[in-house]
């Protein structure tokens, strides 16, 4: 074989290789066109009804002259319009910015100047606060728009049946992460990194290829984002829900088969309270939860009960998706002691020091990671890139300890650490101490510096009710504690004083100021 010809050959090769969420979608409508592919409390369509919105809304997105690697920002709740406009983005090889319409002026106006958005899409209720910010030239269109103009011609074939070439490395969607402090951050995540996710989580939990999924959490967040697109490539039905809305969320309960049941902080305790005192017959849910660090263990205990699953103990992030390390699960019935966690498949791992050398069993390092469902990296921020990926690996800023077991353990942010007296500690492991404990709620353990230790540890809790006094506090940190570790101050606050950020974060450097 001469070598132009082995060249003609690899491209040919390479060629066949590329594939975009919107060729697996459109495959699978193909396979199930008339099973449920989207369903809102009002409407529902097939997988062929959706594949044919999708192309109507990929018309008009084309007829505006937006070309492969374009931003379309989108400004909106979760509702059905949303995905058609996801699946259209990727159809096309445009870029969906996904606006979290939560966000104080100054906050969206810079996510939209990030990404400097050819269109800016958003629903009726959203139009005036877009126009106060002075978006410039950006087109501005609502979501009835894209139906009104397009609805009267659904079946064009120039342009149903065209396809837009390109790599599995082009951008899909960007999701802004919430930073505690600052301006949030646009990771870009590629078709690449969303199907191997959806590949590794359904390999993960053994999900079947109809299971459906509830996506109430924003779509603007990962946590539905991946995991609709996830179930639409893969045949299931996605029903959309707007926010937490425990009647709506029930009624789904008992009457569909749900993969996973996303499960988030400060819901938990009172969704299950709901579904017990309803006596909710759950139809069949494979896996239930999320972020169970941050989730009272009597309230873990409480829910999977009710929903009669298990609990999901994830550690992901909008950069990595689940991975690098969900895949444990918290059996039914059980408030654990501890929160080991399971390396995922199809990534790789390592923990290191601030000098990027591996640390022992047992020993607190910074995770590392690297694998197909990696993000690629944050929009224009070329030295943050830099540094995060150095050496090769991506570096989450998170910290965890490894068993001897080969499980893991979360330990807190790197940003969170606190030097007292020349010995680390991360606030996390206090959290988690006090957090055993039914009668708190919620437990935040900040910085407060100090003139002997330089730093020290000081405790914020919520109660559960009235039940437990400061006392009752420092013996449970006594017990589980180093001396070094224990607060040196417990402060009482009530839930609503808890400074948030739009995602529900915890803004601890608010607290700190309070001290």
């Amino acid at each position: 074989m001469d070598s132009s010809a082995s060249v003609e050959i690899q491209d040919l090769i390479q060629a066949s290789s590329v594939v975009s969420v919107w060729n697996l979608f459109s495959a699978t409508a193909s396979k199930v066109p008339h099973a449920t592919a989207v369903q809102n409390d009002e409407k529902e369509f097939t997988y062929s009804q959706l594949k044919l919105r999708v192309e109507m809304t990929a018309r008009f997105l084309a007829r505006q002259g937006i070309a492969r690697g374009d931003r379309v920002a989108l400004l909106a709740r979760n509702c059905i319009e949303f995905l058609e406009i996801q699946l259209a983005a990727a159809k096309l090889g445009i870029i969906l910015a996904a606006l979290n319409w939560r966000l104080g002026e100054r906050e969206l106006q810079h996510c939209i100047a990030l990404v400097q958005p050819k269109l800016l899409i958003c629903q009726h209720e959203f139009v005036g606060a877009i126009e106060t910010l002075g978006i410039g030239d950006v087109a501005l269109h609502t979501l009835g728009d894209i139906h009104e103009r397009e609805l009267s011609d659904l079946t064009e074939p120039s342009f149903a049946n065209s396809q837009r070439l390109m790599s599995g490395e082009d951008g899909l969607v960007i999701l802004y992460t919430s930073g505690t402090t600052g301006m949030p951050k646009g990771a870009l995540i590629s078709h690449r990194a969303m199907i191997a996710r959806a590949m590794c989580f359904t390999s993960e939990l053994a999900l079947k290829h109809d299971a459906g999924f509830v996506a109430w959490a924003p779509l603007y967040h990962m946590g539905s984002m991946d995991h609709a697109l996830a179930t639409l490539m893969r045949g299931g039905t996605v029903f959309v829900v707007d926010g937490y809305q425990p009647d709506l969320l029930i009624e789904l309960l008992e009457t569909a088969a749900i993969g996973w049941f996303v499960l988030m902080p400060g819901m938990v305790g009172d969704f299950a309270s709901i579904c017990k005192k309803r006596r909710v017959k759950v139809k069949d849910v494979t896996a239930c939860g999320a972020m169970a660090d941050l989730v009272p263990r009597e309230d873990i205990a409480a829910v999977t009960k009710v929903l009669n699953a298990p609990y999901l103990n994830t550690f992901g992030a909008t950069e990595t998706g689940l991975p690098p390390a969900t895949g444990a699960l918290i059996n039914i019935g059980v408030a654990p002691q501890n929160l080991p966690k399971r390396q995922s498949a199809f990534c790789e791992l390592r923990l290191v020091d601030p000098d990027d050398n591996d640390v022992a069993f047992g020993q607190p390092g910074e995770v590392a990671v690297r694998g197909p469902t990696l993000f690629s990296g944050y929009w224009q921020a070329n030295e943050t890139n830099a540094y995060d990926f150095r050496n090769g690996w991506f570096h989450m800023g998170d910290v965890m300890r490894r068993n001897e077991d080969g499980t893991l353990e979360y330990v807190d942010r790197v940003k969170y650490l606190i030097k007292s007296g020349g010995e680390n500690i991360y606030p996390a492991e206090i959290e988690q101490v006090v957090l055993q404990d039914a009668r708190i709620a919620e437990a935040v353990v900040v910085r407060k510096s100090d003139s002997k230790w330089g730093e020290v540890p000081v405790l914020f809790v919520v109660k559960n009710g009235n039940a437990i006094a400061e006392q009752d506090v420092k013996r449970l940190c006594e017990r589980d504690l180093s001396k070094y570790k224990q607060p040196k101050e417990i402060v009482f606050i009530n839930a609503d004083e808890l400074p948030r950020s739009t995602t529900g974060k915890i803004q601890r450097h608010l607290l700190e100021e309070m001290l």
